[in-house]
Parts: structure tokens; C-alpha cells; sequence
């Protein structure tokens, strides 16, 4: 039995992986990809010679974060391996928890005293029409594919949303030999009062915000042309992408005036990122809803404990706050999984974590302060978003179901209020895909039909399997 098993290899994960083993305590990581960094610094193939991870402005910390946790002995790395559920369980009589796998080497139901879910985010899916043909991809996807694969997406591309990474992609396409055809904000420059606001995160963040500034620059200097205040209505084509739509929008991003069409062979979607929750859902964690930083986030206490026993969180899943914050976040919890285990006389320390407890709280605090501004900037129009779909948008794209199928639904039962009985009566979010890319659309149209908060609607169950697995992984359970 480990110490502590962690899922997630990003910033986060790697983090707790090495605070935990420099402290003595065994440790096994987690992750679907094939090598540290998650999506932030994702790494390209070992096969790739010569290709190397870029860090951009403020994360060079992230090179030695990546080589220590590669040399590290200490800690165990599994690959290539989804985890797809945690279960209670009792081994030489203490009470665990078994993180249930499957990978290269088959499924597993792997014991650990303690857990800590890190497993990031994923781009926030918006449904508009025509979303669904070949073409519309979202931010963090190409930015995946142009970091790890060294690929571009498509030749001509149209890039709309509001967060900032949006700018960073276009700026790295350009550099990648991308054509772009035109970067659409959907928020305006911000104003005197969100610029004095900002002032309190400029302390060691300046080369994150100077970062930003450089590329819309590069952008223009290139003639890329880039519009504030402008959303994408639609993507047009046949068979795919061939045009899209985009339309003025007022402060709430309410369509002004009329549309316009230009021609591409791509659309980059990219309006923020949700936390990845579904396995803190399907461990019994206390949910939360929390808007800007993403949507329904893991409840914790002050040093990363969740709700559920022996379960701790760190990175996205608390919020969507960046790379700083995660790492912090990561340091944190594996120190506060020490100390419990320590106070529990699981394992023994040689060193006492107080001061290290005391250090690491001071680097989230520090990391917060920059991260809760782009939070504030940069939240998303919920509302106005779901407004762009038509009744034939599909919002469930794994089982077929329309925005007009739902609207149908909640006409037909006026007692429905919650996201979840949606998903039951018409199959919205029973896909492979569990409701990831169909949740929030689908709670933000019951919201907006009862007159309700989306956090009273409620978000979608998960249970295990929270991902497809081959059956026998499930047989394995029950040997196990």
C-alpha cells in the first residue's frame, strides 16, 4: 500500500509528487499522457529529437520542476493510465482508498493511505451552431497539438473568445506559420477601474502580464487583425468549416447590429477552462459553484482536505487559477497529507512540516492574488453564451440532443428543476463523454427556464466508470 497516490502529472501533481517523496513517503503518480508537464507544460515525444518544452514568461520554475520530478527515484510514474474511480476499502485493517485504473499493463485496484486528485482542467465548451463540424476546435487543443506534436491545426484560422491564452495561441500559430484571418474578443480593453483593480497582482507577475501585451503587439505588427467586443454566432459549412459568423456585442455580450462573414478553414474556441471534477464527484467530495473560477469546484479546508475521507485536492479542480497557483496548491497538500499521516502514526517524519506548512501558504497567497484577477477580468457571459444557440444546436453531442429537445423537456415537466433530472429524461450527458461538454449548457438553460441560480440547478452525478474502460476493468474490481 502507498502513502499517497496522486492523479495528475501538471504543475499540480508534479509538485505533491516531490514535496511527498522528499519527506520519505511512497508515492505513485497517475497520468493519461506518456510524461510529465500536463497541459500547460506538455512535452512532445521522446522520439522527437531535438524538440524541447517551452516555458513562457513566468514559468521558468517549470524545467526544474519537470527535471525533478523525472530524477526522482522516489516516485513511482504510471503512464498511459486512466484512473477511473476511488473506492473505500479496508487492507491489514486500516481503512484506504483504492484508485481503480486501467492501462498499458492492464486494470488495477491500486491501495493508498491518501489521495489527491489534481486532475486539471479542460477547455469550457461553448455550443453555437455548426460547432460540431470538422474544424471548430478548441484552444487548449491546438495549442496540444502544436506543443506536442509540432502540428498545425489547419491553415486559416479564426480565433474567438475571451480568455487570454487566446492571445498566446494566436501569437505561437503565427510563429508556427498559421494564417490567421482574425482573433475575436469577446470582452473590451480593460477599464480604468479594472486596470487599478489589477494593480495589487502586478508584484512578480509582471513578465505573465508584459506576456500578453507582447503578443497582441506581435499580432498587430503582423496584420492580424483583432476585435474587441466581438463574439462568434455561428461556424458555417457544408462538410466542414468553411466561414464563420461574428457580430458586435455590448458589455454583457448582448448581439449589437448586424453579422458578418469571413471566409476560414478553422475556428479556435476559447472563452476559459472548466475544472476537471468528475472523479472528486464520484468520490463523494462537496461540490461548489464558483462562476469565475470556472464553474462547480472541489470544496476544500485550508490545507487542501476535501469533504470525503483521506481525499485531498490541489490545482484546477479547486478552480481555474494557472500553473503558479497549482504548484502551490500541490506543495500544500503533500505537506498537510505528511503531517496527517505523521499525527495518525502511519508514517514517521525526520523533520517537522510546520515551517514548510507555513511556506507553502505563503506561496498561494502570493499566487492567489495574481490568479483571482484574471479570474475577475476574464469571467465569461454565461448567460450570453447560451443565448447563441438555436433550437437545432445540438448541446449533447455524444447522444444527439438538441437545445430545442431540452427547452421540450423543461416545458413538459414544469416540476423539473434540477441539471441532473434533464440529463435522466432525455439522455443529455449519458454519452462517453459523462456530460463534459454538455453540463453547463444544459444547467444554464434550466437555470434560465426557472428563474434559478445555476448553482440551485445542480450539476451532473458521476459514478463509476467516471471514463470508458474496457469491461474487464470492471471484472477486475470484482476479483479484486
Amino acid at each position: 500500500m502507498y502513502d499517497l497516490a496522486i492523479v495528475g502529472a501538471g504543475p499540480a501533481g508534479m509538485a505533491a509528487a516531490v514535496a511527498a517523496a522528499d519527506l520519505g513517503l511512497s508515492v505513485v503518480v497517475f497520468d493519461e499522457q506518456q510524461r510529465v508537464g500536463g497541459q500547460i507544460f506538455r512535452q512532445p515525444p521522446t522520439a522527437f529529437t531535438g524538440a524541447t518544452t517551452v516555458f513562457g514568461a513566468g514559468y521558468g520554475w517549470g524545467r526544474e520542476l519537470i527535471d525533478r520530478s523525472e530524477s526522482n527515484s522516489q516516485i513511482e510514474w504510471e503512464f498511459g493510465t486512466t484512473v477511473f474511480g476511488l473506492l473505500r476499502d479496508r487492507v491489514d485493517g486500516a481503512i484506504c482508498t483504492r484508485v481503480a485504473v486501467t492501462g498499458p499493463l492492464g486494470s488495477k485496484a491500486v491501495a493508498a493511505r491518501r489521495v489527491i486528485i489534481a486532475t486539471g482542467a479542460y477547455d469550457m465548451p461553448v455550443a453555437i451552431p455548426g460547432w460540431t463540424l470538422p474544424g471548430v476546435i478548441m484552444a487548449g487543443a491546438v495549442q496540444s497539438l502544436l506543443k506536442s506534436q509540432k502540428l498545425l491545426s489547419a491553415p486559416r484560422l479564426v480565433l474567438a473568445g475571451s480568455h487570454p491564452l487566446l492571445i498566446v495561441v494566436a501569437d505561437q500559430l503565427r510563429k508556427a506559420g498559421a494564417d490567421i484571418a482574425e482573433v475575436a474578443f469577446a470582452r473590451g480593453l480593460p477599464t480604468m477601474r479594472e486596470s487599478l483593480g489589477s494593480l495589487g497582482a502586478v508584484p512578480g507577475h509582471l513578465g505573465l502580464f508584459a506576456e500578453t501585451g507582447v503578443a497582441i503587439a506581435r499580432l498587430l505588427a503582423a496584420g492580424v487583425k483583432v476585435s474587441t467586443k466581438t463574439i462568434v454566432t455561428a461556424a458555417v459549412g457544408d462538410r466542414e468549416v468553411e466561414a464563420v459568423e461574428l457580430a458586435k456585442v455590448d458589455s454583457r455580450w448582448n448581439k449589437v447590429g448586424d453579422t458578418r462573414r469571413i471566409q476560414t478553414s478553422a475556428l479556435v474556441l476559447g472563452y476559459g477552462f472548466q475544472p476537471s471534477t468528475e472523479l472528486a464527484r464520484q468520490a463523494g467530495c462537496e461540490m461548489v459553484w464558483d462562476s469565475p473560477k470556472g464553474g462547480w469546484v472541489v470544496a476544500h479546508d485550508a490545507l487542501m482536505r476535501t469533504s470525503a475521507p483521506q481525499v485531498y485536492v490541489a490545482g484546477e479542480p479547486t478552480g481555474v487559477a494557472g500553473a503558479e497557483q497549482s504548484r502551490a496548491e500541490g506543495k500544500l497538500a503533500s505537506l498537510a497529507v505528511a503531517a496527517d499521516l505523521s499525527a495518525d502514526g502511519a508514517v514517521g517524519l525526520s523533520v517537522s512540516t510546520d515551517g514548510a506548512l507555513r511556506g507553502a501558504r505563503g506561496e498561494l497567497r502570493h499566487a492567489a492574488r495574481f490568479s483571482t484577477v484574471v479570474q475577475r477580468l476574464f469571467e465569461p457571459q454565461r448567460e450570453a453564451l447560451t443565448e447563441l444557440a438555436t433550437p437545432e444546436t445540438l448541446v449533447c453531442r455524444c447522444e444527439l440532443v438538441t437545445k430545442g429537445q431540452i427547452c421540450d423537456t423543461l416545458e413538459q415537466n414544469p416540476e423539473m428543476s434540477r441539471a441532473s433530472a434533464v440529463k435522466l429524461e432525455c439522455r443529455s450527458g449519458m454519452g462517453p463523454c459523462q456530460g463534459r461538454y454538455c453540463e453547463s449548457s444544459v444547467a444554464a438553460l434550466v437555470a434560465a427556464k426557472r428563474m434559478r441560480s445555476v448553482a440551485d440547478v445542480g450539476y451532473f452525478s458521476a459514478h463509476l466508470p467516471i471514463k470508458p474502460v474496457p469491461v474487464d476493468a470492471l471484472t477486475m474490481l470484482d476479483e479484486d
